[in-house]
């Protein structure tokens, strides 16, 4: 493991708060069959793990995939989307957007705007981590694992420049400073 990595949440204290994300799911979709659509690449292990801990049926399984943030700590303060489910599958659905990480709300606000062109029933929004301390654009976060300060996360999916999502926990990296460089 990098120097400069310090841990944050440890694969004990994730379980814990995605148990009690799927339990707060259970009991707000009970009698529903709700669309999980994760949001690229980061989500996908969060997104794996609430599945699995969710015992309400689920409607679809989904994928939305968007950037913001390029090879640095800090986003561009544009989000693309990439790619995004075919609207049939959405329209007149109840959806739940499956985010890793609610940062400056740039990305989810874009991945909203797409997904609600779709005319789902209802959307809201559940994410492992909120940052709200950087909120650039207030976004709706219905669900949240863990609130965090404004620091840099990488681990369970969450990446540096595309390394490090293999992580089983949740560390921090000094802002500016790149593993290794210490």
């Amino acid at each position: 493991m990098e120097n400069s990595f310090t841990p944050w949440l440890s694969p004990g204290e994730i379980g814990a708060a995605v148990d009690r994300l799927a339990a707060e799911l259970d009991r707000d979709y009970e009698g529903r069959m709700p669309v999980l659509v994760g949001v690229l690449t980061g989500s996908f292990m969060f997104m794996a793990d609430l599945v699995r801990r969710m015992r309400v049926p689920i409607g679809r399984v989904d994928f939305i995939k968007a950037e913001s943030y390029g090879a640095g700590q800090t986003s561009s303060g544009n989000a693309s989307i990439i790619y995004s489910p075919p609207g049939p599958a959405l329209a007149g659905r109840t959806l739940v957007v499956v985010e890793d990480i609610i940062d400056t709300g740039i990305t989810t606000t874009a991945v909203l705007e797409c997904l609600g062109k779709h005319r789902p029933e209802s959307m809201e929004v559940c994410a492992l981590l909120d940052k709200p301390s950087r909120r650039q654009v207030e976004v709706p976060v219905k669900y949240v694992g863990v609130t965090i300060p404004d620091r840099f996360v990488v681990g369970y999916g969450m990446d540096l420049d595309q390394r490090y999502r293999e992580l089983p926990g949740v560390f921090y990296i000094p802002q500016g400073e790149a593993p290794g460089q210490a």
